[in-house]
């Protein structure tokens, strides 16, 4: 598989459709290191034709896969992540490539793609439906769950790798295949993911693959009349028009969006705990994860050392180049509109009173977006970054002097994905956990979920949910069978 291609700008990047590669496309994007700002690849743009051709790929090839055995299918799943596993140096190296995450990150985020569509071809065996009592004599009734048919992924460029993993083997595992569009910033880790299915013997039309921008390329897929879920990951507002996109239809639409993640910090919180796994989730892929902690809310009487304790961590911190230099902690924002986005962020604080303690300004000396990470205190709940996704190395704190107030602050979000606590006070952590009105709340650890769980946000940050049973279930419908035997 020659997933580093000599000449990346030669235009041998095609839609994955119906088992081979295709040239269909109706033009071209460059794809761009973050790093250096160098062009690295052209991938295709796909318009209207190109995506009904994948659909259509992907209904005529689902009733044969959803008769297949569930176990089939998962032996499917195992060979494609057994072929993730053997190349996983390479698909790290490009993500790190076009993304700008570190490399270590990187191969984590490969290596757990693998573990993820193991994790779910195991649900296999453990589809399950129920057996409901009638009210009529000689009745049975039966509710079944069966695949929705053709679904489509629309994917973000943060964790683009293991998005693929996230809306394919879950769909897959319960009878749907599937079209994956990813993002027009991050695509070649998506292609090479198709070469590596091109290996298997999946059957074709099974998974699809088609590049191309959010503005024509997904929309088409969400307006599409023979997808039956759009799962999408990214922002509130391309999330608000694949809901009035997939409308016209009726799609059903499963949505993880935004965050604003609050990190309470209690008087008797370990500190030195409380500011590294803060710290870890904030510079972790240069803050640009929906999850991670975005807002901090810590108890007056401790503020002052937990100031001393992340504003050290967060001027030691080491960024770059990713594949250039060696032990960073973080890479380069992903493009400009990301640097200027993170930029006018802190830049609104300042007006608004804010005090920048470290960090503040874009890196200089530098090519590529790279944004020193920032401290912010004196913030205040109607300051606009203590309220809008910064999405970057740039960590707001506001003083607060109760658990109680720091709960009601937290809620006060038009976001609701995770949330965070440290204390070593038993009743502290639970009455925080009954009271914040977030999908996740993470108690003395960082903000960072795991398979067998459910990622879920409330508010504006989504609809439905991923990951373990419940989001294996998004991607099936009930059937009742009402069965009179006598």
């Amino acid at each position: 598989m020659q997933l580093l291609r000599e000449h990346p700008r030669s235009g041998e990047y095609r839609n994955f459709i119906d088992g081979r590669f295709v040239d269909l496309q109706e033009n071209s994007l460059d794809v761009a290191n973050p790093a250096t700002l160098e062009v690295i690849a052209r991938v295709p743009e796909s318009g209207a034709r190109v995506v009904d051709e994948a659909v259509q790929a992907a209904k005529k090839a689902q009733p044969a896969w959803e008769k297949l055995p569930a176990i089939e299918r998962a032996r499917h799943l195992r060979t494609i992540a057994a072929k993730v596993r053997e190349n996983a140096e390479a698909l790290a190296r490009l993500i790190t490539l076009e993304q700008g995450k570190i490399l270590p990150l990187a191969l984590v985020e490969v290596n757990f793609t693998a573990d993820y569509i193991d994790y779910m071809a195991e649900w296999a065996r453990r589809i399950e439906g129920e057996v409901l009592t009638s009210d009529r004599a000689g009745e049975s009734i039966f509710l079944l769950r069966k695949p929705i048919g053709v679904t489509a992924g629309i994917l973000p460029w943060n964790f683009p790798f293991f998005l693929i993993a996230r809306k394919l083997a879950p769909a897959l595992v319960t009878g749907n295949t599937i079209v994956i569009k990813p993002s027009e910033e991050t695509p070649l880790n998506a292609f090479a993911f198709a070469e590596l299915v091109a290996e298997t013997d999946l059957p074709a039309g099974v998974f699809n693959l088609v590049g191309g921008t959010g503005a024509k390329t997904g929309a088409e897929l969400a307006g599409h009349k023979d997808v039956g879920l759009v799962s999408f990951t990214g922002s509130v507002e391309t999330g608000k028009k694949i809901m009035q996109t997939a409308a016209s239809n009726l799609t059903r639409i499963n949505l993880e969006l935004g965050g604003k993640a609050p990190a309470i910090v209690l008087a008797d919180a370990n500190l030195d705990l409380a500011a590294k796994a803060i710290y870890d989730s904030r510079v972790i892929n240069t803050g640009q994860v929906c999850n991670c902690a975005e807002r901090v809310y810590v108890h007056s009487s401790v503020a002052g050392p937990f100031l001393d304790r992340i504003t050290r961590l967060m001027r030691e911190t080491r960024y770059g180049d990713p594949l250039a230099e060696q032990d960073l902690h973080m890479g380069p924002l992903i493009n400009r509109a990301g640097l200027d986005k993170v930029s006018a962020a802190v830049e609104g604080a300042r007006a608004a009173g804010g005090e920048v303690v470290t960090g503040g300004k874009q890196a200089t000396g530098r090519r590529g977006y790279h944004y020193e990470p920032t401290v912010v205190v004196n913030c205040r709940a109607d300051m606009e970054i203590m309220r809008k996704e910064v999405f970057g190395p740039v960590l707001p704190i506001q003083t607060v002097s109760s658990l109680e107030e720091a709960v009601e602050l937290s809620n006060d979000s038009d976001y609701g994905l995770t949330s965070s606590i440290f204390t070593n006070d038993l009743n502290s952590a639970m009455r925080a956990c009954r009271d914040l009105r977030f999908g996740e709340t993470y108690v003395n650890r960082e903000h960072f979920e795991a398979m067998q769980g459910f990622h879920a946000g409330r508010r504006k940050s989504g609809i439905g949910g991923a990951d373990g049973k419940h989001g294996l279930y998004e991607y099936t419908e009930t059937h009742a069978i009402y069965l009179q035997h006598g």
